[in-house]
């Protein structure tokens, strides 16, 4: 009898990144509809000619940092195509999450249903101008983020990972968030509020970026794997090889 295949550890660790990847990611594009109130302004501020009373941020933005921390981890032990293969992998997923919404939507609602027809379509029915923009954003924002954290650890020499880290978010997720929310709401909001919730946005994201969160996912990845394998797996990603 021929014996059961076993995951290895790098295996493994794969999975579970590119689960809590896709996973944050559909909740993100599920939940990008409601704007909420972040904290009050002792003041009130004008910026790009709309004046501002607190910071508002769109209810997406909680869970999607997760992805592009995600993203960095990838890139660092499984290089280009293992980063690659989920980001595609979660665009399908998005796409998926779409179909089955609009099922869902489209079935008649039943007269004990503690949600509302109408409620349910208000909520999700946003959801499909926010997927498409998603698509659009998440495609550029990741291949941008991709191509700008090897970049940086060519210039460093596989050196400051801090800088590779928080650089590629640097730039690949103002693209990312200007992108969705201009593609989902405009019509909906001047594009002078979709600009200052662009960077609301932009700046929680990227002040989790910079936390250290990167280096503790770096350092429990590096136990699990082992020193020795941890290396080899990072020379190899550096190398352009496939993921053992």
């Amino acid at each position: 009898m021929r014996k059961a295949y076993t995951l290895s550890r790098p295996q493994k660790l794969y999975v579970v990144c590119a689960a809590i990847f896709i996973t944050v990611l559909v909740i993100a594009e599920a939940t990008a509809s409601k704007f909420f109130t972040a904290f009050d302004l002792p003041f009130t501020f004008t910026l790009f000619g709309t004046d501002f009373d607190s910071v508002i941020m769109t209810a997406g933005v909680i869970a999607f940092p997760v992805t592009f921390i995600i993203t960095d981890l990838l890139n660092e032990y499984y290089g280009k195509a293992g980063i690659r293969f989920v980001t595609l992998v979660g665009m399908a997923m998005i796409l998926f999450e779409f179909a089955i919404l609009q099922v869902a939507m489209a079935v008649p609602t039943a007269s004990i249903s503690p949600v509302p027809d109408e409620a349910f379509g208000a909520v999700f029915g946003a959801t499909g101008r926010i997927i498409f923009g998603s698509i659009t954003a998440y495609l550029v924002g990741q291949f941008a983020d991709i191509t700008l954290f090897h970049w940086l650890r060519r210039l460093t020499g596989g050196q400051m990972l801090w800088l590779r880290a928080t650089g590629s978010t640097f730039g690949s997720q103002f693209l990312d968030t200007l992108i969705v929310l201009t593609v989902a709401f405009a019509g909906q909001l001047a594009f002078q509020e979709i600009l200052a919730i662009t960077l609301f946005n932009y700046g929680y994201k990227f002040i989790i970026a910079i936390t250290p969160l990167i280096y503790l996912a770096h350092w429990i990845m590096d136990r699990y794997l082992g020193e020795e394998l941890a290396e080899a797996l990072i020379h190899e990603a550096e190398q352009g090889g496939a993921p053992g």
